[in-house]
């Protein structure tokens, strides 16, 4: 869940990650509404088919997927960029500059939630023996808060959005120290993460028979997205221009319609395919990350995308603090009588609320953090030529 700063911009990758989010949203709204698929119960019902609707309520995870295999290309390339070769990583300047890039807005959100759950604030409290305050913070702070739900139960919500965040950092850890093992076996870490990248088969069926939580949270499926990821910007650093002009439109369509399929009916993938949905998906995800890395679809940056691709430039403030939003506009609705009717109205603002609440992090909180921490490191620079901002 990155944003990328800078003059610099892929509207693709924008557009795909600002796709993600706001399924995120969507299903972090839905799912707290107690019925299965509340937006059939909706006037909605009658104007879009039942498939759609019920991707729209549970595609959540699935975003949270590309967020995982856009992360791993991103970092990939700028490394790529920035220092030539994964083996010619400075790991010391790598780690900084995602430590500045992650904690300002992790940390505030941890002091602004252990603040509300010392205040006896309903949606922020415990409610599981085994959980405490200073072992939520320590598990969100040394990457396994998954791990520490699957052990204790659910967090509270603006907890739980955390998870990811571990594995992420986890992948954050590995990474510079694999690029430095490169040195020594060039082609160790592209072998290392494209066994990863494919075991996502494997890292599925072993979890078949874990809880809910570890199904959803597990290191495994989220490290195999984010090592796709890597592969695809392995790749389109090696392959020659021509070959990659040719092959980017069907790059292009063949991702967009793995993409969609899964997004849009991914039972009937999971019927047909088994564990290999999960590499089915990552793998259509990473052909579109290379199309649109090439060029491929001009037409992402019209106006009429120009919001969806803000809220992927968004993408890391609004995950971590659309919760705010989401669990008021949950209680108001509960409130008002519950008009199903209506109810996909209260979509709305739910979106444009969390949109305004990122946009007002990112202005007031990361963007400036991130700058004067990098301005204090000696790490800010001017942004290095290539077709991607930094991230």
């Amino acid at each position: 869940m990155q944003t990328t700063t800078g003059a610099q911009r892929n509207p693709g990758i924008d557009l795909l990650r600002g796709l993600s989010i706001i399924l995120v949203v969507i299903h972090h709204l839905a799912l707290r509404i107690p019925l299965r698929i509340p937006l059939m119960h909706t006037g909605l019902s009658a104007v879009f088919p039942a498939m759609l609707l019920k991707a729209l309520n549970w595609d959540g995870g699935k975003g949270v997927k590309i967020f995982f295999v856009v992360s791993g290309f991103l970092i990939t390339d700028h490394t790529l960029r920035r220092w030539g070769s994964l083996g010619g990583i400075n790991a010391i300047a790598f780690s900084m500059r995602r430590a500045c890039r992650i904690l300002p807005c992790l940390l505030v959100l941890l002091g602004i939630l252990a603040a509300l759950n010392l205040a006896g604030a309903p949606d922020f409290l415990f409610h599981h023996d085994s959980q405490t305050l200073p072992g939520a913070i320590f598990a969100a702070l040394f990457m396994h808060l998954n791990l520490y739900e699957a052990r204790t139960n659910y967090l509270p919500p603006n907890w739980d959005v955390l998870w990811s965040l571990s594995v992420e950092e986890l992948f954050y850890a590995a990474f510079p120290i694999l690029c430095l093992l490169g040195g020594r076996v060039p082609k160790l870490p592209g072998l290392v993460f494209a066994l990863l990248a494919l075991s996502s088969p494997f890292a599925e069926w072993q979890i078949r028979n874990a809880s809910d939580i570890w199904q959803d949270e597990a290191y495994g499926p989220g490290i195999s997205a984010i090592a796709m990821g890597v592969c695809a910007a392995l790749l389109a650093h090696r392959i020659t221009p021509s070959l990659f002009a040719k092959l980017t439109p069907w790059l292009g369509w063949a991702g967009s319609l793995g993409v969609g399929l899964y997004l849009i009916d991914g039972h009937v993938v999971w019927l047909t395919l088994g564990y290999a949905t999960p590499l089915f998906f990552t793998t259509s995800c990473a052909a579109l990350l290379l199309a649109f890395y090439n060029g491929w679809g001009k037409a992402t940056g019209s106006q009429l995308l120009a919001w969806p691709r803000q809220w992927g430039r968004l993408s890391y403030e609004i995950y971590l603090s659309h919760m705010f939003v989401v669990m008021p506009m949950v209680h108001l609705f509960r409130a008002s009588g519950e008009n199903w009717t209506l109810g996909w109205v209260w979509f709305i603002p739910t979106l444009g609320l969390s949109f305004c609440l990122g946009t007002l992090v990112d202005r007031f909180l990361s963007r400036p953090a991130d700058r004067w921490l990098l301005e204090k490191s000696g790490l800010r620079r001017p942004q290095p030529s290539g077709r991607i901002a930094e991230i």
